[in-house]
């Protein structure tokens, strides 16, 4: 019986580990998703050298609460604005040519980056059910700031 007990107690536990992190997928995977079953995506463009993007990923986005909510109302897109990932976008293929995988720290912004005009990092993009960006919300959040801003 105890055997059992622990058994059970050690599944909860990690089903609501899992339950606390966020569904990311690519932009390609969410705008698939979002023609099946329209609902809005947020897509977070960060950096992987920047300290407030970190903070925002370690503070923010595995805030149980945030991620819950953001798992239900939105498809959840991590887009590394310098990285190399070929992305289609409202019928545009965007790429970063400039990328350099020797560089260390700053890389060249991917131009989807620069056709969001992305002016500061971390930032979010809500893309609406019809696949157009509705808003953004600039710079680092805690998750108390980010869930008033989303809803």
């Amino acid at each position: 019986m105890k055997k059992i007990l622990l058994a059970l107690f050690l599944l909860l536990g990690t089903l609501s580990i899992q339950a606390q992190e966020i569904r990311w997928m690519s932009l390609d995977e969410a705008l698939a998703k979002q023609k099946k079953n329209p609902k809005p995506i947020l897509m977070n463009v960060y950096t992987d050298w920047y300290g407030p993007c970190k903070m925002m990923d370690a503070n923010t986005f595995h805030d149980a609460a945030v991620a819950d909510f953001i798992n239900k109302n939105y498809y959840a897109v991590k887009f590394n604005a310098e990285g190399n990932s070929s992305v289609n976008y409202q019928g545009t293929t965007y790429t970063n040519p400039g990328y350099d995988p020797n560089r260390k720290g700053r890389n060249s912004a991917h131009d989807l980056t620069k056709f969001l005009k992305v002016q500061q990092y971390p930032s979010i993009f809500v893309i609406g059910k019809t696949g157009s960006v509705q808003t953004s919300i600039v710079g680092y959040r805690t998750p108390e700031q980010l869930l008033s801003d989303l809803r």
